[in-house]
């Protein structure tokens, strides 16, 4: 079997046996491939065989050629799996990956936005687009991310079947699951106004949100636009789509939700990614506590 062949093997094991979502599927086609071209491996036994000790001179060169802390995490948990797949193709009895620990990551708090200024990167996306749909289009979008916890993929993932929108939305998560999420009147109403101003008439099975030339709309887009409205804010880097995600979270959180009710909303398989919010919640408090505290003040 060819390196080629052996890479769509694994391929489709992610793509459709594991239904990981297309960047993933891409990142760990990429270690695969580079194991493979590095360590000159040529079929599943060589591969099934590796040592740690192979793995770790393998991740050592990877770290040489400038690889932070986070993307070795990454790639290392890529290539484990790349190889317990492999040792369950070679009809090993064990498929348990090769023991070796990766990097410690320091896990920095997610960076939410405030209300106000969430429904002002919405509004004001909208008034710097160069035509009024795709300004209507992209108010769309950042109100999903915002008013639903929705993650951008999932987002420019829906088709114009979910049109019009009702108080619900299912949505389509990380690794094919689904969860149903609500959809409040302002969010309905701007899907609803971009649906109406757009020159590809909705059409059953084709992407809701469609690019300048009619494609599916690409989070690059998104993203462009969105830097461009928060510099005119003068709002932090961390204004980014996916910190409305974040601010969604951490705002109905401190608002009294609770954590498995939140973590049904954002589709987190475990609760411990959801509990990250608690962290978020009690540093605010902590910021509030210092700026207002008598001590502080004179």
């Amino acid at each position: 079997m060819s390196k080629a062949e052996l890479l769509q093997v694994w391929h489709d094991h992610l793509a459709i046996g594991q239904r990981k979502s297309p960047h993933t599927v891409r990142a760990y086609h990429t270690a695969a491939e580079r194991l493979l071209t590095r360590q000159e491996l040529t079929d599943w036994p060589e591969v099934a065989t590796l040592t740690a000790t192979r793995l770790r001179t393998h991740m050592a060169s990877r770290r040489a050629d400038g690889l932070a802390n986070s993307s070795a995490a990454r790639e290392l948990s890529a290539l484990k799996g790349f190889i317990a797949f492999a040792r369950a193709q070679a009809g090993h009895n064990v498929t348990d990956p090769p023991r070796m620990r990766g990097p410690r990551i320091k896990k920095g708090l997610p960076r939410p936005v405030t209300p106000d200024d969430a429904t002002a990167l919405a509004e004001t996306v909208e008034a710097m687009a160069g035509e009024a749909w795709t300004g209507a289009r992209d108010r769309a979008v950042l109100l999903l991310l915002y008013g639903a916890g929705m993650r951008i993929a999932e987002a420019l993932s829906l088709t114009a079947d979910v049109l019009p929108l009702g108080e619900r939305l299912t949505v389509t998560g990380k690794g094919g699951k689904q969860r149903v999420v609500p959809i409040l009147p302002i969010v309905s109403e701007a899907v609803a106004d971009y649906a109406r101003q757009c020159p590809w008439p909705p059409s059953t099975g084709e992407p809701l949100f469609r690019g300048a030339k009619g494609g599916p709309l690409s989070q690059g887009m998104v993203q462009k636009a969105t830097a461009r409205a928060r510099k005119a804010l003068g709002l932090p880097d961390t204004a980014t789509p996916h910190a409305l995600r974040h601010s969604f979270a951490t705002h109905l959180l401190g608002a009294g939700a609770d954590l498995r009710s939140l973590q049904e909303l954002l589709g987190h398989s475990s609760l411990g990614s959801t509990q990250i919010y608690t962290q978020v919640d009690a540093a605010k408090l902590l910021e509030t506590y210092r700026t207002a505290h008598p001590r502080d003040r004179d």
